[in-house]
């Protein structure tokens, strides 16, 4: 008969054994683990490495890329707005080597740039749109009438601009006096809307709006405003292009703004890669295409239809 003491003993030593079994099997599996482990990275270390070195291809193919355009720019774009004449808006986020870069191609394809324009933070913050309308309705023209679908701030401000800073395209001709212009300008600046230098800034048939990546486009509906600015002008003027880096062709970027509304996208030309060489090659081309009575949507960003026209316009 089996005492209670041997019964315990028993007891004991099967939960030992146990034990045992458990901490070697663990050593085991730990091993096995760590293993495993080290060999999943060594393999991610080898993956990295290989994008970091197809990253480092495609850069250097994009930079050979943009000095090849650059380098071709003449051939490309000399004499294509010989005789027009432009004048370049940009926001707040738009880059100052964009900004150069465009008017250096402007000049290049032998268009007259007639003044540069900053819109501020206030041009396109949504809670300034009161304060901003009001100084809009109160430098109208004599005799001039703002569209009727024109109520946002953007579209105000844009058809007014438009009025003042565009030729005619029918006509060639302006629509107001030197003395309107410069009225509605200094209105605009005086209210903290817009910046420009000492150079009176002219009339011109064309416009081109310089954005940035569209970081800060929802907020305030800087995106929108921009866009609907943009428009505006269009309906005034001979052409407009809008032209960003890629973010401004995401979310509620104020390329994505005019590639998502069919009214909008069939007026206004689109760039979204202004970052590279090609981009800005491509906002003047995109000019000479408004020109022609076309648009387009060019880049790499959403809904681009192509990276670059397929022609130069004719």
């Amino acid at each position: 008969m089996i005492s209670m003491r041997q019964h315990a003993i028993s007891i004991v030593a099967i939960f030992l054994a146990l034990a045992i079994g458990v901490v070697l099997g663990s050593q085991t599996l730990a091993a096995d683990l760590l293993s495993g482990l080290r060999a999943d990275k060594t393999e991610l270390r080898q993956q990295v490495d290989a994008l970091t070195e197809q990253n480092r291809q495609l850069d250097d193919q994009a930079m050979a890329a943009d000095r090849f355009v650059a380098g071709s720019s003449g051939r490309i774009l000399g004499g294509m707005l010989a005789d027009r004449s432009v004048v370049v808006f940009t926001t707040p986020d738009a880059d100052p080597g964009d900004v150069d870069a465009v008017t250096r191609a402007l000049e290049i394809s032998g268009a007259g740039v007639t003044g540069r324009i900053s819109l501020t933070e206030a041009f396109i913050d949504a809670a300034e749109g009161d304060r901003m309308r009001t100084a809009v309705t109160n430098v109208i023209p004599a005799g001039a009438q703002l569209r009727t679908g024109a109520v946002d701030q953007g579209s105000m401000a844009g058809d007014l601009l438009g009025l003042v800073l565009l030729l005619d395209p029918a006509s060639g001709q302006t629509r107001g006096t030197p003395q309107e212009l410069e009225l509605v300008l200094e209105t605009l600046r005086g209210g903290g809307f817009l910046a420009y230098g000492d150079t009176p800034v002219r009339p011109a048939q064309l416009a081109v709006v310089i954005t940035g990546n569209g970081v800060d486009a929802a907020r305030d509906g800087a995106g929108s405003n921009t866009a609907r600015f943009a428009g505006a002008l269009r309906g005034r003027g001979a052409g407009v292009v809008l032209a960003g880096r890629t973010g401004a062709a995401d979310a509620r970027g104020p390329i994505a703004v005019i590639r998502t509304d069919a009214a909008l996208a069939e007026q206004v030309s689109t760039v979204d890669n202004l970052e590279r060489e090609l981009g800005r090659v491509t906002t003047v081309l995109a000019l000479g295409e408004q020109l022609n009575g076309g648009a387009g949507r060019y880049g790499t960003g959403a809904k681009a239809a192509s990276l670059t026209l397929a022609a130069l316009p004719g």
